[in-house]
C-alpha cells in the first residue's frame, strides 16, 4: 500500500532547449494539478541544453511547491524520461511533452477510475475518436511511413507509439525503465517492446493534438536514427540483455 505522503501523479516533462515553450507549458500544467484533490508532483528533467531552460526550470520550480527541476547528464530524450521515471514517488507517473501538444486538460482520461485495469496507457493520434489540429500533410505522411516501420519490425499493432504523452503504473515504470538501454528517438519503442515481453497491457487512448511547428523532429535524420535504433532493440532482445 502506498503511504500517505505518496503523491497519486507524477508528471515527467523533458526539456531540452525548450526555453520558448516552457514557461507557457509549466502555467498549463500548474493550473491543471492545483485543481485537483489527490497529491502530485511535476518533474521536469533538463539535459545537455545550450539555452535558459534549466533556469526557467529552477526558477518555477522555487516559486511552486510541488514542482521540480532535474538535470540528467547526458543527451537524449530517453535518458530524461527515464531519469524522471525513476526520480518520480507516484502511483502513476505520465511523461509530457514540453510544448504540451495535448491539453493538460486530458490527463484524468489516463488515470483510474477512467482507465481502469491497464499498466501502461499510451496517447494516440490515430485511434478511432483521435483529432489532429494543423499538422502539414506531409509531416502526417512521414509519421505514418515511420510507423509503418515501427509495427513491421517491433510492435505490430500498434498505431502511435512516438506520441509524447505515456502513463504507467509505479509497477510498470520501474520493471520497463530500469531495463531501457536507448536513450534516443526509439526509447518509446523499446519501453513499449519491453512492456509486451513483460505481460503488460498497453491501451491506445485517443486524444486531440495540436502541431507545434517549431518541433525539434528532424524528418530524414531521425527516421534513420529510429531504423538504426529499432534495430538494436531486436539484437539486445536476441542477446538477451533484457532479461
Amino acid at each position: 500500500m502506498p503511504s500517505p505522503s505518496t503523491p497519486f501523479l507524477s508528471l515527467i516533462i523533458p526539456a531540452y532547449n525548450e526555453e520558448q515553450r516552457l514557461p507557457a507549458s509549466l502555467e498549463s500544467v500548474h493550473a491543471f494539478v492545483s485543481q485537483q484533490a489527490y497529491a502530485w508532483e511535476v518533474l521536469v528533467v533538463e539535459n545537455g541544453s545550450t539555452d535558459n531552460t534549466l533556469r526557467i526550470a529552477q526558477d518555477f520550480a522555487g516559486q511552486h511547491p510541488g514542482f521540480q527541476a532535474l538535470q540528467a547528464n547526458g543527451r537524449g530524450k530517453g535518458l530524461a524520461v527515464r531519469h524522471g521515471m525513476l526520480a518520480a514517488q507516484g502511483e502513476w507517473r505520465m511523461m509530457l511533452d514540453a510544448d504540451l501538444s495535448m491539453p493538460a486538460s486530458q490527463i484524468p482520461n489516463f488515470l483510474p477510475p477512467a482507465m481502469q485495469g491497464s499498466q501502461v496507457i499510451i496517447a494516440s493520434r490515430e485511434a478511432p475518436g483521435a483529432v489532429r489540429y494543423n499538422e502539414p500533410e506531409v509531416r502526417h505522411v512521414g509519421g505514418r511511413v515511420i510507423n509503418a516501420m515501427i509495427r513491421l519490425l517491433a510492435l505490430p499493432g500498434l498505431h502511435d507509439t512516438q506520441c509524447g504523452f505515456k502513463c504507467f503504473s509505479a509497477r510498470a515504470a520501474h520493471e520497463l525503465f530500469t531495463r531501457q538501454l536507448i536513450e534516443g528517438w526509439a526509447f518509446d519503442v523499446e519501453i513499449l517492446y519491453l512492456a509486451r515481453k513483460r505481460g503488460f497491457t498497453i491501451t491506445e487512448l485517443p486524444i486531440p493534438w495540436y502541431y507545434n511547428e517549431h518541433s525539434h523532429v528532424r524528418p530524414l535524420a531521425d527516421t534513420l536514427a529510429m531504423l538504426s535504433e529499432i534495430l538494436r532493440i531486436r539484437k539486445n532482445d536476441l542477446l538477451g540483455r533484457y532479461a
